[in-house]
């Protein structure tokens, strides 16, 4: 297993990566080793990304998760770029429609931020809840995907 620091517009990212998938993507420190071809596609990818070039990732990810976890950050994955989703959406879209809390338990414990898309699902009421890497990390990066974003404290 490989993983890297990648220094980000937003902070440190943390990407862990073998020969043939992704497996994190996170704000909080992993041992380091060197960067493989996987690792050097994400970075690329996340370049693009944070300035505007990339708006799907096309890589090879392997999050590890139970099986309802896994349910949920599929959904995540066919959120637009530049569009939110309430937990209460993504509940009703994997037909679990009283699991509001579990798929926010789920959002939070995704492996892999930013590519999973877990920064795009908030609160009924517009709120930005919950992040991981912090709600500042939130708002940034849905001001990346969405400079007129229009969200509530």
């Amino acid at each position: 297993m490989n993983c890297i620091k990648y220094k980000s517009i937003i902070g440190d990212i943390y990407i862990e990566a073998d020969d043939y998938w992704i497996y994190k993507v996170s704000f909080f420190p992993l041992k380091e080793t060197k960067p493989n071809t996987i690792i050097k596609k994400t970075i690329n990818q996340l370049d693009e990304y944070f300035y505007g070039k990339r708006k799907i990732f096309d890589l090879p990810l392997n999050p590890i998760g139970t099986e309802f976890q896994k349910k949920v950050w599929n959904e995540l994955i066919k959120i637009p770029y530049g569009e939110t989703k309430t937990y209460k959406d993504i509940a009703v879209n994997i037909g679990r429609n009283n699991a509001s809390r579990a798929v926010g338990n789920a959002n939070n414990k995704n492996p892999i931020a930013i590519i999973i898309p877990c920064h795009r699902v908030i609160g009924s009421d517009k709120k930005l809840t919950g992040y991981r890497g912090g709600l500042d990390k939130k708002r940034l990066l849905l001001n990346i995907e969405n400079p007129n974003f229009c969200f509530t404290e």
